[in-house]
């Protein structure tokens, strides 16, 4: 039981640093994100104090708390449309059956054959650089996940005695949707909201790194991630920074996922 509540603790204390870091770091960032100083240029951090500067000078320290805000915007726009999506859709197939169910996992199936980043990159190399478009391309798959738990879960919880006590005394699909299927598969999906938002943060920070991402000169760490690997050997900490902060962003959301999932099934014995 430590275990579990410690893993739940750390990832709790890595988001609300991630978030607090996007909410608040652009306030308390020592310079804008397009500030500029060609005499600090690529300079190491025992040199300009912080995390060094990158190309044409740029603060790597600020240049992190403003991208923050860029990659939690699209791990939670990316969770936002795939949950509505998803839990709509799978909803719908589980209760209802039928062809609209047939149709629907052989749609997930053609879409799962792809890898959801090869489908992504693709997506976003035919559009132009922009923010609406990294949001675009990782919600095309981004709701195949959260339909097909949504639908699983909700084949298992319509068969329950309580539903059909429900469905016997008169109550109508949407009001059993709401009131016994929503609030009994919240638990798996928030889970998988937690990983959604990991894996969200890690898709935009390829597609930037790959040069498909938001467009030139927005703050992202997928972009510095990127320039860093073209300076490795000439200013290393240009590219450990922003790994190091898609790493922490990462890892926090999947320890929460970790931790609620532990947590729920503790609570179910």
């Amino acid at each position: 039981m430590n275990v579990r509540f410690s893993l739940l603790r750390v990832g709790l204390t890595g988001t609300l640093l991630v978030v607090l870091a996007a909410i608040l770091g652009p306030i308390f960032a020592p310079y804008g994100p397009h500030e500029i100083d060609i005499t600090r240029e690529l300079m190491s951090p025992e040199m300009a104090g912080g995390l060094g500067t990158g190309v044409n000078g740029i603060d790597v320290f600020s240049w992190l708390l403003h991208g923050a805000r860029v990659s939690l915007l699209v791990g939670f726009s990316v969770v936002g449309i795939g949950l509505t999506v998803g839990l709509g859709v799978g909803l719908i197939a589980g209760y209802f059956g039928g062809w609209f169910d047939t149709v629907l996992m052989r749609i997930i199936d053609v879409l799962l054959a792809f890898p959801g980043i090869l489908l992504a990159i693709y997506i976003a190399a035919i559009l132009p650089p922009s923010l609406g478009n990294v949001i675009l391309a990782l919600s095309v798959t981004g709701w195949v996940g959260y339909a097909r738990l949504v639908r699983g879960q909700v084949l298992t919880v319509r068969e329950r005695e309580y539903v059909q006590a429900s469905r016997a005394l008169g109550a109508g699909p949407l009001w059993i949707i709401r009131k016994h299927l929503v609030p009994n598969i919240l638990g798996p999906v928030l889970v998988h909201v937690s990983f959604g938002l990991g894996g969200a943060i890690l898709g935009e920070a390829a597609l930037s790194f790959l040069g498909l991402g938001v467009a030139p000169g927005t703050p992202s760490w997928g972009a510095l991630l990127d320039e860093g690997a073209q300076y490795l050997l000439v200013a290393p900490h240009l590219a450990i920074a922003p790994g190091v902060a898609i790493a922490v962003a990462v890892l926090s959301f999947n320890c929460l996922g970790d931790g609620l999932r532990d947590y729920l099934d503790s609570r179910r014995t």
